[in-house]
């Protein structure tokens, strides 16, 4: 038995033992995001105009174009927010000194990197020793992308928020 287990080991090399979990990791995980992306991408400018054909031609021509392109600017209607950008993730609602106020907030999300020490054994030809290395894995995060402040309907003030810096 000792000689089939020094002749086993002796056959196996470094790489071998040592397959890349990182990049199968992170493989994984961005298939994961482009799935995730794929199935939440149903919903598209065209698709919301055409959801809410009435109040997209009740716009003016300039705030036709913004929507068209996806922008927004103060001044808008909710319904032209909700055709340029879609359905907000979460509504807050609130109140300031001239009434009260809706608050409309994007999230995103990007994927967060953790970095630690692994050890395993390492298999020579008649000796096992002690291996390190560093290994990665990606956790999803989410945060707040951008946030648009209604008053009477109408945007008062809008600001996209970047992605937290890794």
């Amino acid at each position: 038995f000792k000689w089939f287990v020094r002749r086993l080991c002796g056959m196996i090399s470094k790489d071998k033992l040592k397959p890349p979990r990182s990049a199968m990791k992170l493989s994984f995980y961005i298939l994961l995001s482009g799935l995730l992306a794929a199935g939440c991408a149903t919903s598209t400018v065209e698709s919301r105009k055409q959801e809410r054909l009435n109040a997209y031609s009740s716009l003016s021509p300039e705030i036709k174009n913004q929507v068209d392109q996806g922008k927004i600017k103060v001044g808008m209607s909710m319904d032209a927010v909700y055709i340029a950008w879609g359905k907000p993730s979460q509504i807050l609602t609130g109140e300031s000194s001239s009434g009260s106020t809706v608050t409309w907030l994007y999230h995103g999300t990007y994927l967060e990197e953790h970095s630690y020490w692994v050890s395993r054994p390492y298999y020579s030809r008649y000796h096992a020793y002690p291996e390190t290395y560093l290994e990665h894995d990606y956790y999803p995060r989410g945060y707040v992308r951008a946030e648009i402040v209604f008053e009477n309907g109408t945007v008062k003030e809008w600001r996209s928020l970047p992605q937290p810096a890794a």
